[in-house]
């Protein structure tokens, strides 16, 4: 076997289809075509001269060579990730890549805090990945990224967690809501109303959905959407009430066209948190990223969600929430 002609893109290519068990979901975090991606596992299964995967039924497996393949790959890459950060260290150099995942919620602030950072470290190349919690999740697993921000901490992942943000979940309804002027709302008094949830997946959908369960109340669902987006613009529309975070009211256009609803038992509070694998050996970059996130990215998210605070209280966005509601 002649394994030394096979290349390192082949390699690359086998290890992230090897991960995804999938042709299709290879070439989509490679950004290649699928027939590119069978085009080079076939070349390096012709190398090695054994078959690396087999399929049965619809499912695609490693065969032994492919699991034996797979921890060879795994060697080498780490190697010379290894070698990278060593060398990085000598030069001391802050240049390179950096690869974020963030759930969607986070989308509202986390542009916000890269900033100053990007400004600080301008050969730093940084990639924002925005998707829901369950790819996150994969994510974590397929150690695709340098670090990852999730809200509720993940089960069953040997993780490294470190919480940087408070977040409030609160009940949202239009200005002109029926419930829009109460005070202490009963819990249960949110099952008679129509309810726009996230999608299957999302953290704050998990987190909405067990705080009504421990407390036995049901909710009317009566539409899923994908983003905190569409649900805003459901909310502002009559379709129904929601809970979001606090933080979806960040962007222009938001404030004073909903409301946020006085709830038994609201906000409900939680952290957000930078995360990575326990183990991993974090880069150069990677290790400044930190450093940065914890110290000056956790300072400007804490003021900014104090600024934020002060808005949603204020007299002016009070006042635009009673204008917005009259003319409806």
């Amino acid at each position: 076997m002649a394994l030394k002609s096979a290349t390192l893109h082949q390699l690359q290519v086998f290890q992230v289809a090897a991960a995804h068990l999938s042709f299709t979901r290879a070439a989509e975090a490679l950004f290649l075509t699928q027939p590119t991606v069978s085009m080079q596992i076939k070349q390096l299964t012709k190398t090695v001269g054994m078959p690396l995967f087999e399929q049965i039924g619809k499912k695609l497996y490693l065969t032994e060579a492919g699991r034996e393949l797979l921890a060879t790959c795994e060697d080498i890459f780490g190697r010379l990730s290894q070698f990278e950060m060593a060398i990085s260290n000598m030069q001391g150099l802050k240049k390179g890549q950096l690869k974020l995942a963030v759930v969607t919620t986070a989308k509202y602030f986390a542009p916000r805090l890269l900033g100053p950072f990007c400004k600080r470290y301008p050969d730093i190349d940084v990639a924002l990945k925005v998707t829901n919690r369950s790819r996150v999740l994969e994510r974590i697993t397929e150690n695709a990224d340098d670090f990852y921000i999730i809200g509720q901490p993940p089960e069953n992942l040997e993780v490294e967690l470190r919480p940087f943000l408070e977040d409030s979940l609160v009940v949202l309804a239009p200005p002109n809501h029926p419930l829009a002027q109460e005070r202490n709302i009963p819990l249960h008094r949110l099952s008679e109303e129509p309810f726009i949830m996230r999608e299957p997946g999302s953290g704050t959908r998990m987190v909405v959905q067990n705080f009504f369960n421990e407390r036995h109340v049901s909710l009317r669902v009566k539409m899923e959407l994908g983003s905190s987006e569409a649900i805003k613009q459901g909310v502002i529309g009559g379709l129904g009430i929601s809970v979001l975070s606090h933080h979806t009211l960040a962007l222009e256009g938001s404030i004073g066209q909903l409301k946020i609803l006085d709830v038994e038992g609201f906000p409900i509070r939680r952290h957000w948190h930078i995360a990575y694998p326990i183990g991993k050996k974090l880069s150069v970059v990677a290790r400044a990223f930190l450093d940065y996130w914890l110290t000056e990215g956790k300072e400007i998210a804490e003021r900014t969600s104090v600024e934020l605070t002060r808005e949603l209280a204020s007299p002016s966005y009070i006042l635009r929430q009673a204008v917005q509601a009259a003319s409806q």
